[in-house]
C-alpha cells in the first residue's frame, strides 16, 4: 500500500462510495417496487423487470449479494481511509478519517441514494437488475453459504422461515388502494369499483324483493283477469303460481306471449307452453356469488328460499347491477317509491322498505346487521305493534309512527331536519 500513490488510493476511495452508494440504493428501489406494476411490466416482457422480478422471487439470496457487497466495499473504503490519514496526518489522521469518511458514507453512500431510489424506484432498480443478476451468478456459492449460516443460526433460535404470500391484498387494502388512486380514476369509476367490493360484504337477502311484494300472475284467477294482466303489466319477467306464490309454476317472459295475442284467441295451455322453469336462490347468498350465479345459469331474476324451502322474496339481476353503479338519482322521493317527501321537508316512508335503503336515501346509518326492513327493525326495537302516534329514537333518529295495518308497520314519518335534543332535556 505504501508504494501506491495519493491519488490512486483517492480515486480508489471514490470509486467504492458510488459502489457503496449503488447497493444502498438497489436494496431500496428493488424493496420499493410495486409489484403490481411491475408484474404489469413483466407481462409486457420488459427485459429490467423480469430480471428485477427473479431477484424478488428469491429475497434471501438478494439481501444477502446486497449486503455482502456493500459491507466487502465498506469495510475496504474504511482500510483505505485509514491509510490516507495516516499518510496526511500521522496517528492522528486514523480518527480523522474515520469521522469524515462516516459522514461521507451515510450522505452519498446511504442516506442520498436510498432517497433517490424511493423517490424512482423503476428507475434506480430496474437498471440495476442488470448488475446484480449478473454479480449474483459470480458471487453465489458464497451467498449461498452466508444463507445457509443464517438459516441455521433462525433454526437454532426456533425462528420459523417462510418467505410466505405478501403481495396480496385483502379486500380493505383494494379498498384504501382504490381510494388513493382517486387522481387518476374518475369519482363515478372509483365509487363503481368500491362498491364491487362491497358486493362480498352483502347477500340478496338485503336486496330482494320480499315476498308480500312480489307482482305475479295467479292462474286460478279468471281468465279475463290473467289476459289483462299479461296486457297491463309493467314488468318484462313475471312470476307464475297457482294459489299462491308457494305454489310456483315457473317464470314468463312477457316477450313470449306477443305471438300469443295475435291468435284469435288463447287459452291457459297455451300459456304453459311458454313459461320457463323458475330458478330458486338460497337466502343468504353473497351478492358477488349470485351475480356469477346468475351468469353461469343465463338468468335474470331468481327466486329466493329458506331452509325449508319457502318462498322469502325475489332477487333480479338489475337489482344486484344497481349497486355497483348506483342510484340513477339522488332524490329520495323520486329514485324510491317507498320514500315520499313532504312539504316542510319530512318523509312518510313505508314500513316494508329495507334498511339498507333507508341508509342510502337519507344518508343513515342504521344497523344492517339485525332485521331488514324498517318495519322488522322498529318491531325488534319496541317489542310489540306500536299504536299510530307512537314517537321513538331508534340509533338516534326520530321516527313516528303514522299508521299500522295488523301485525305490520304501514307508514312512518322521517324528519332528516330534526336536531339531537341536548342531554337532560326532554
Amino acid at each position: 500500500m505504501d508504494e501506491i500513490p495519493l491519488s490512486i488510493l483517492i480515486g480508489i476511495l471514490f470509486f467504492l462510495i458510488v459502489v457503496s452508494a449503488f447497493f444502498s440504493g438497489s436494496e431500496t428501489g428493488l424493496m420499493s417496487l410495486n409489484r403490481y406494476r411491475l408484474r404489469n411490466l413483466v407481462n409486457n416482457k420488459h427485459k429490467g423487470a423480469i430480471l428485477a422480478q427473479r431477484l424478488l422471487d428469491t429475497p434471501e439470496r438478494l439481501i444477502g449479494l446486497i449486503l455482502l457487497g456493500n459491507n466487502a466495499v465498506n469495510i475496504l473504503a474504511s482500510a483505505i481511509a485509514t491509510i490516507i490519514g495516516l499518510r496526511l496526518m500521522g496517528e492522528a489522521g486514523i480518527a480523522i478519517a474515520t469521522a469524515t469518511l462516516t459522514i461521507i458514507v451515510l450522505v452519498f453512500a446511504e442516506v442520498t441514494p436510498k432517497t433517490l431510489a424511493v423517490l424512482r424506484p423503476e428507475k434506480y432498480a430496474l437498471p440495476a437488475a442488470y448488475i446484480l443478476t449478473i454479480l449474483l451468478k459470480l458471487l453465489l456459492p458464497i451467498v449461498w453459504f452466508i444463507n445457509k449460516i443464517t438459516k441455521l443460526i433462525f433454526r437454532l433460535l426456533g425462528i420459523p422461515m417462510h418467505s410466505g404470500e405478501h403481495t396480496r391484498l385483502s379486500t380493505e387494502e383494494l379498498r384504501i388502494v382504490v381510494n388513493e388512486a382517486s387522481s387518476m380514476i374518475p369519482q363515478d369509476h372509483q365509487k363503481m369499483l368500491l362498491n364491487i367490493l362491497d358486493l362480498e360484504h352483502l347477500t340478496i337477502d338485503e336486496l330482494m324483493i320480499p315476498r308480500n311484494e312480489i307482482v305475479g300472475i295467479d292462474l286460478n284467477n279468471d281468465w279475463a283477469s290473467v289476459v289483462k294482466q299479461l296486457s297491463e303489466s309493467q314488468h318484462t319477467r313475471l312470476p307464475v303460481y297457482e294459489g299462491d306464490i308457494d305454489h310456483i309454476v315457473g317464470m314468463l317472459h312477457l316477450r313470449n306471449t306477443l305471438h300469443l295475442f295475435k291468435q284469435t284467441e288463447f287459452n291457459k295451455e297455451d300459456l304453459y307452453k311458454i313459461i320457463r322453469e323458475a330458478y330458486f336462490v338460497p337466502a343468504g347468498t353473497p351478492l358477488n356469488t349470485q351475480l356469477l350465479n346468475f351468469q353461469t345459469e343465463k338468468r335474470r331474476i331468481g327466486l329466493v328460499v329458506n331452509e325449508y324451502g319457502d318462498i322469502q322474496g325475489l332477487v333480479t339481476l338489475e337489482d344486484i347491477l344497481e349497486e355497483i353503479v348506483g342510484e340513477f338519482t339522488t332524490d329520495p322521493s323520486a329514485s324510491n317509491k317507498d320514500i315520499i317527501q313532504q312539504e316542510d321537508g319530512s318523509y312518510l316512508v313505508d314500513g316494508s322498505i329495507t334498511i339498507r335503503e333507508l341508509n342510502k336515501a337519507m344518508n343513515w346509518k342504521l344497523s344492517v346487521d339485525g332485521p331488514k326492513t324498517l318495519n322488522g327493525l322498529i318491531l325488534e326495537y319496541l317489542e310489540q305493534i306500536p299504536q299510530p302516534g307512537t314517537s321513538l329514537m331508534l340509533e338516534d333518529y326520530p321516527i313516528e309512527i303514522m299508521q299500522t295495518t295488523g301485525n305490520t308497520i304501514k307508514t312512518v314519518h322521517l324528519d332528516p331536519n330534526w336536531k339531537k335534543a341536548e342531554p337532560g332535556s326532554t
